[in-house]
């Protein structure tokens, strides 16, 4: 995960430091203002609107030393959407307070804060209602467990519902010891969640949550175009009622590592490949459907 540190003050550099310290796990870029910046420090350029806007767009999160007010008046231009921003935090010059300031769950500045507020032993201040009132987030969960949320205002939804009263929860995939707190275990209602593979919509308004955990296998002619891959893909798909985001990764054999197509329709979807040798595959147990063809190839 990378990450753009930056201090405005020479106290404000030593706490950056102490961040760094904490968080040894992120790729910094280090950024301070021009009359202070040292190594590892790069000194802050003026004007300085694209620069932050380039940043905003290229890296996961945002760690700001000093007032709340110069991280707001140079990320606002650029805050899009809770879905695409990356997590942004304020610290003050200190160390004192840690601040969540965006993306708190899908971002993960709020467990981000915890845990640097923790290591630092400073005060974590962390705003979104769910968190204040200790119930369930969707889409913090959906992020922790890697799953695919249907529809980002949907989710808002059930996160305004869930502070008013228990929302209902079914699927395949309650990964959960007890229910959390907002929750109900139940397959009916007007709004409530669905956590599977499956094209399921058992409320009257379902927020989807798809865990990612299909490896799809995947054969094809030699020169076959991405969207007759895709074609085929989703027609099993709609065969065995499965959701395509449900695909963690595609493999093949070692012979199609090269097939254009294939790699196309791997980009397009955001997972990776892998691929494996004749012998490999011929050493996996299990009864498959035979092919004379597969075996002459």
């Amino acid at each position: 995960m990378n990450a753009a540190l930056f201090a405005y003050s020479a106290a404000g550099c030593g706490t950056a430091r102490r961040v760094m310290e904490c968080l040894p796990e992120l790729d910094f870029r280090c950024y301070a203002a021009a009359r202070i910046a040292s190594p590892p420090f790069a000194p802050i350029p003026k004007p300085s609107g694209d620069f932050y806007g380039e940043l905003f767009a290229g890296v996961q999160a945002m760690i700001f030393v000093g007032s709340t007010g110069i991280a707001v008046r140079q990320i606002a231009p650029h805050v899009r959407s809770k879905a695409t921003d990356p997590a942004v935090i304020v610290l003050d010059e200190r160390g004192q307070f840690v601040i969540s300031l965006l993306s708190g769950h899908i971002g993960g500045a709020n467990a981000m804060t915890r845990r640097l507020a923790e290591k630092m032993k400073a005060r974590p201040v962390i705003t979104t209602a769910t968190d204040v009132e200790g119930k369930f987030s969707a889409d913090t969960w959906a992020t922790e467990q890697g799953c695919h949320i249907s529809d980002m205002e949907l989710c808002k939804e059930i996160s305004a519902a869930i502070l008013e009263h228990p929302v209902p929860i079914c699927g395949e995939y309650l990964r959960f010891p007890q229910l959390p707190p907002g929750l109900v275990e139940k397959e009916e209602g007007k709004l409530g969640i669905y956590v599977g593979i499956h094209n399921r919509k058992p409320f009257e308004k379902t927020l989807i949550l798809t865990p990612r955990v299909l490896t799809l296998g995947l054969g094809c002619r030699r020169g076959t175009p991405k969207e007759a891959i895709e074609e085929a893909v989703q027609a099993v798909f709609r065969e065995h009622d499965l959701r395509t985001e449900a695909i963690a990764r595609m493999a093949s054999i070692d012979l199609k590592a090269n097939e254009q197509g294939l790699l196309d329709y791997c980009k397009e979807l955001g997972i990776p490949v892998e691929f494996f040798t004749a012998e490999e595959l011929k050493a996996v147990p299990g009864n498959f459907s035979p092919s004379a063809f597969v075996q002459s190839v």
